[in-house]
Order: C-alpha cells, then sequence, then structure tokens
C-alpha cells in the first residue's frame, strides 16, 4: 500500500496536504523530486533559485528521514521524461496511489495531465490536491459565472468565499513504519541533481527551510505587521515580510501565513490592526494572479491578457535595456533597485513597480524583456506573481483603465525614499549629494546622464496606448 509523494513547489513537511494525505494510511510513503533540465531554459530560473531549492532538498531530506520516508531524487533530460520516470518509480515500489499538490500554469497542468494519465493507464490511482491557494482556481466567479479581470472585485469575492474553508494548516505527517530496503537520496545525490546549471549561493541572506520561512513569519508579525500599511512603500526601511523566496520554493504555504495573521488579530478580518488588513491583501493578490494563470492561459504563452494590448509598438534597444539592467540609467532610485536585486536576487516590492513602469512607459521596452529579467535574477521567481505584476505595471494585464497610470519615478524617490537612504546604499557615487539633489542628480561624475526624458516618453505612451483598437467586449 506505498504511496508515492511527488514534490515540486511544496518543499516543507508542515501543512503539506499531498504529503500529510498519503501518510495517513500508516501503510509507508516515499517522496520523490524530479529535476528536468530542460524547465531550467524553459521557465527562465535564477541560478540563486536553483541552489535555493538545493539546499531546501537538503534540509527536506532530512526532515523526511525523521518520519521514515525516503527521498529520492531524479533527473531527466526533457519534460515528456517526467512521467515515464515518474512511472518506474511508483513501480519500483509497488506504489499504488501518487500524490501530489497542483500547479496552475499551462505547462505544469499539461505535464500534471500527462502524469495522470499515464499513472492511471498503469493502476496507479492520482491524488491531486491544493496549497499553493487557499480558494482555489475556479471557484471565484462574478455574477455571470465569468472569472474576474479586476483585483479589488476578486478580492471581495475572495473573503466570501475563504470563509467556509478551513484555514487551520495540517499538522506534521504520520511517522511511517520503519523501512530498509529503500536508500534515500544522499547529499552528494541531492547536489548532482544541479550540476552543469550555474548556482549562486545566497545563503547568507537567505537560509534555507521551513524553520526559517516560520521564524520569518513569527519576527514578521511581532515587529512589523502592525506598522506594514505605513511602512511597507519604504525600501530604507525593513517593513516587509521578506517571505516571498519561500513561497515561491513552497517551505512556506499561504494558509500557514493566513492563519499566524488571523491568530494575531485573534480572527479579525477586518479589525483595527490595518497594517494586518493590508498583508491579507497581498497574500490575495498571490491568489488572484495564480488564478488568472488558469482562466486567462494566455498569459502562459508569452501573451498579454489584454489582447488588444499586442498591436503596442514596443521598442527592443539592447543598450537601453542592458543600462537599465546593471542600473545604469541616470534615474537613481532604478539604478538603485536594480542593483539591489542584482546584489540580492529581491527587489523591494514598491521598487519592481517602479523600475517596471520605467522601463516600459518610459523607455517602452517590451515587458517580457523584464518579466525574462527578473526571473533570471530573482530568488523568489514565480511565474505568476512575476508575469501579473509587469503585466500590470506594462498595462496589458489586470487592469480598468491601465495606460493612465505610469509612476514618475522621481515622485516615487522623493516621496518614498526621502532622505535617499536607499539610494545611497546602492548608488554610492551620489552618496555625497544632499537630500534634495540625490533623487535628481545634476551631472556627477562616475554616473550616467538620464537616456530618457520621462516628461517626454510619459506623453508619447498614453499617446500610443490611446491609438490602440479598442477592448473586445
Amino acid at each position: 500500500m506505498t504511496s508515492l509523494v511527488w514534490l515540486r513547489h511544496d518543499l516543507r513537511v508542515y501543512d503539506n496536504p499531498a504529503l500529510f494525505k498519503a501518510a495517513e494510511s500508516g501503510q509507508g510513503v516515499v517522496a520523490v523530486y524530479v529535476h528536468c533540465d530542460a524547465y531550467v531554459k524553459l521557465h527562465v530560473i535564477a541560478p540563486a533559485q536553483l541552489d535555493f531549492v538545493r539546499r531546501h532538498l537538503l534540509v527536506m531530506q532530512k526532515k523526511l528521514t525523521a518520519l521514515n520516508i525516503p527521498l529520492l531524487v531524479v533527473r531527466v533530460k526533457k519534460p515528456a521524461e517526467i512521467a515515464p520516470a515518474l512511472l518506474r518509480v511508483a513501480q519500483d515500489f509497488s506504489a499504488e496511489y501518487c500524490y501530489f499538490n497542483a500547479e496552475y500554469p499551462l505547462n505544469e497542468l499539461n505535464r500534471d495531465l500527462a502524469v495522470n494519465q499515464l499513472l492511471r493507464d498503469n493502476g496507479i490511482l492520482v491524488k491531486r490536491c491544493h496549497d499553493r491557494c487557499i480558494v482555489p482556481p475556479g471557484m471565484i466567479r462574478n455574477g455571470q459565472g465569468d472569472p474576474y479581470k479586476v483585483f479589488t472585485a476578486f478580492k471581495k469575492k475572495w473573503l466570501q468565499t475563504v470563509m467556509p474553508v478551513t484555514l487551520q494548516p495540517l499538522a506534521l505527517p504520520a511517522k511511517q513504519p520503519a523501512v530498509s530496503n529503500i536508500n534515500a537520496a544522499s547529499a552528494k545525490e541531492i547536489d548532482q541533481l544541479f550540476t552543469g546549471h550555474e548556482l549562486r549561493d545566497l545563503s547568507a541572506l537567505w537560509p534555507a527551510g521551513e524553520d526559517e520561512a516560520y521564524r520569518r513569519l513569527d519576527l514578521f508579525i511581532e515587529r512589523s505587521l502592525s506598522r506594514y500599511l505605513d511602512q511597507r512603500d519604504f525600501p530604507a526601511i525593513e517593513g516587509t515580510s521578506t517571505l516571498s523566496p519561500y513561497f515561491a520554493v513552497g517551505s512556506l504555504s499561504p494558509r500557514q501565513a493566513l492563519s499566524a495573521v488571523l491568530a494575531y488579530t485573534h480572527g479579525e478580518w477586518d479589525g483595527g490592526n490595518a497594517g494586518a488588513n493590508c498583508w491579507i491583501g497581498e497574500l490575495i493578490w498571490r491568489e488572484f494572479y495564480q488564478h488568472v494563470a488558469v482562466d486567462y492561459p494566455q498569459v502562459c504563452k508569452r501573451k498579454a491578457m489584454q489582447a488588444h494590448t499586442e498591436a503596442f509598438p514596443w521598442r527592443y534597444d539592447k543598450t537601453e535595456f542592458s543600462a537599465w539592467c546593471d542600473g545604469k540609467t541616470g534615474i537613481p532610485i532604478v539604478d538603485a533597485a536594480m542593483r539591489q536585486l542584482n546584489a540580492t536576487g529581491w527587489m523591494h516590492n514598491r521598487l519592481r513597480m517602479v523600475v517596471a513602469m520605467f522601463l516600459t512607459k518610459n523607455c517602452q521596452i517590451d515587458w517580457r524583456w523584464g518579466e525574462d529579467y527578473f526571473m533570471s535574477q530573482l530568488i523568489d521567481g514565480e511565474f505568476t506573481a512575476n508575469n501579473g505584476g509587469w503585466q500590470w505595471s506594462a498595462s496589458t494585464g489586470t487592469d480598468a483603465a491601465p495606460y493612465f497610470r505610469i509612476f514618475n519615478p522621481i515622485s516615487q524617490s522623493e516621496r518614498f525614499d526621502p532622505n535617499g537612504e536607499f539610494i545611497r546604499k546602492w548608488v554610492p557615487e551620489l552618496a555625497h549629494l544632499s537630500n534634495k539633489q540625490i533623487h535628481n542628480p545634476p551631472a556627477v561624475k562616475n554616473y550616467p546622464r538620464p537616456f530618457v526624458d520621462l516628461s517626454a516618453s510619459r506623453k508619447e505612451t498614453i499617446a500610443l496606448f490611446a491609438q490602440l483598437p479598442p477592448i473586445a467586449r
């Protein structure tokens, strides 16, 4: 009665539905992680995230061993080899069931359908669980039965829908009978999954494991949650949770995060804690983009959610794009943010919007270039959140009246980094300037002049959007 658990972006033992349900019978569980070489290029996975996954697997192996659940690792070259590889593992251990937690982007859905079909054809029952979203895609619809395109309406319906859903995280899976004939993957075998790929060790900034994720969650709730609404937009302040890398690899579940916040607010969703209410809204944003990937699968095909915006005449200037990537645009807050990204594998959320709007609205460079670059650098790179953020910024995605929303990076800098602390940290060439000058500096040695006129480019972009064909109703 052995059950197979296929681990993916759910690298934790607590509140892991697939692992918990597989272990319920107490008849033996084998866990397997499959690494596909082609996915690294196909999905643009950052070297920092690859190493983060590697380190999480090392932690996971020890936690599973304590439960008498051996962790096996398999490496394949192509996506088409995943289903046969899982079938071989299942047959090797006479598994009657295969459990896994759902993933929602189109490639992942198609992969899981192929696995489901092959395993069922060979007499192995497949159990698909939900853990990436608290409210699974398909459950939230408007009065006409259609999915939502605007976040505010989605959030309202999500809050109504989530109430009957159990928000209590699952406990540790049942310890299984001891097994002697299965050798779990060694640390060397886990490391060998990633040989030939570029890895970037950011363990000093981002330690691996669900214990670290929970430690950060507890610290955030204790120190910053009540002030989150007031501090979250200021990059020089440690006012955000820094949990996004752990959400991305699944060492923390959204249900764990939400239940911890509700414990802090004594179960109040709309109580007097504005910071908690705001952060819950951010969790709902993450869910929204997961739903968008299912309801509007064109976003998984490098297409705009709003089809009419495909006609926008994006520019493909490699020189300007390289300057943006390197943090050498001549716009201090943009350069500081990009240098933070390149150095730490992470960027403050307010600045993600600022740099994305600068690239798409001022430089008019295709949002897909920026989307790919972020994924190549981010330790918290997650397709749905990254694509959703870029399409929101580029006015091609979930928005009602999109193209009028264009951030002025200098105004954003003056408002959210008023004393230039963040800029001084990441752009030391400007450290000597006054608090007023640093946002829009005069000519400074070794610092580039801006290559784009913010005001003129804004007007031109708005005019170009206004000329697009109307949205099909």
